[in-house]
């Protein structure tokens, strides 16, 4: 239920914004997180080496705190040690970890099950998970074994204990399609609180913008055109204090036995997606949801994703892909709305 590639086009807005002479000045520091690349800018007056240097150590120690308790490919994570946890007794976990599963669940009720962090196992079987490819499909047999274990009503949450417990002991999450956005969150969280008022925070495509560029204009962002090969604009627009996610099913993919498998698992189904649904991509306050909702929508596919994201007022751009290869765009209202130009 996820893509491991950057989906929004950063580079659109470093190029289009060259720096005012006069203006603020751009301090920008970039790295490696959660198997995936980050990026921060940061647009202020005044800022000495020792508070970039200080800036730039309290970002990565957001993003590895994160990923040391998110990952599914750190056996040490606190979210693999939940995993291996085969019991039903509550398992403790950090206030991080307790906040994802609490946006996981209400996602999950609000999309009908499209969403589902107990995807998981299901999310292994086909070849997307840390075991890497299988020999061969999952047969249909296997297949409903493991949808029994499947459903994110087996999880409850004790928020005043901070713990999760499973209804099944084997039951086990995967929460790569909310932890970065949830990291961009924490990261953007921690240069409110010093006092900064414009930057943007990029991790793995997920992005979330406060203030303006160094040009005094709203930021900037792309999204990448759902086609394999090197990275293309699809479509640029404003973002203004807002976070944006994209999820597609155009990176993260390979063919067996002729046919192409999307890392998009269906949790109702157990399989991988099949529609004609390339990219949906979702504009929201919060970076945890946007990420969350974008997955949602590329499961539920362009009809079903696009009316639930209209009837819930969501800010959604869906690509389709026709058959014959070429892509359309269908926005809501609130998108439209979201990235008017002023």
């Amino acid at each position: 239920m996820r893509r491991t590639a950057p989906a929004a086009l950063l580079t659109a807005w470093a190029v289009a914004c060259a720096p005012a002479a006069d203006g603020p000045a751009l301090h920008v520091f970039e790295g490696s997180t959660m198997g995936t690349t980050f990026a921060v800018r940061v647009v202020a007056e005044g800022l000495g080496e020792a508070r970039l240097a200080a800036l730039r150590e309290g970002v990565g120690q957001v993003l590895a705190r994160i990923d040391e308790r998110m990952s599914t490919w750190r056996p040490e994570s606190e979210l693999s040690r939940f995993n291996r946890h085969r019991s039903t007794e509550p398992f403790p976990v950090s206030a991080d970890t307790l906040a994802v599963f609490r946006h996981a669940l209400e996602i999950s009720e609000l999309t009908g099950g499209a969403f589902d962090v107990t995807v998981a196992p299901l999310v292994d079987a086909w070849g997307f998970g840390p075991a890497g490819r299988p020999a061969a499909f999952p047969d249909s047999t296997e297949v409903e074994r493991l949808r029994a274990h499947v459903g994110y009503r087996q999880l409850a949450i004790d928020a005043q204990a901070s713990t999760i417990r499973k209804s099944h002991a084997s039951v086990s999450a995967d929460l790569s399609a909310l932890a970065k956005g949830y990291a961009v969150d924490q990261g953007a969280e921690l240069l409110r609180a010093e006092g900064l008022e414009s930057y943007l925070v990029e991790v793995g495509g997920e992005v979330r913008a406060r203030g303006h560029s160094e040009r005094g204009d709203v930021w900037r962002v792309g999204i990448e055109r759902p086609a394999p090969g090197p990275p293309v604009l699809q479509r640029q627009f404003p973002l203004r204090d807002r976070a944006l996610a994209t999820s597609g099913d155009y990176r993260n993919y390979y063919e067996l036995e002729g046919r192409r498998l999307s890392h998009t698992i269906d949790p109702r189904t157990g399989e991988p997606v099949a529609h004609g649904l390339a990219s949906a991509s979702v504009i929201d306050p919060l970076c945890v949801r946007a990420d969350a909702l974008a997955t949602a929508l590329e499961v539920l596919g362009p009809e079903d994703g696009f009316a639930l994201a209209t009837e819930h007022g969501w800010a959604a751009l869906l690509v389709g892909r026709q058959p014959d290869g070429a892509l359309h765009e269908r926005e809501t209202p609130a998108f439209t709305a979201l990235t008017a130009e002023d």
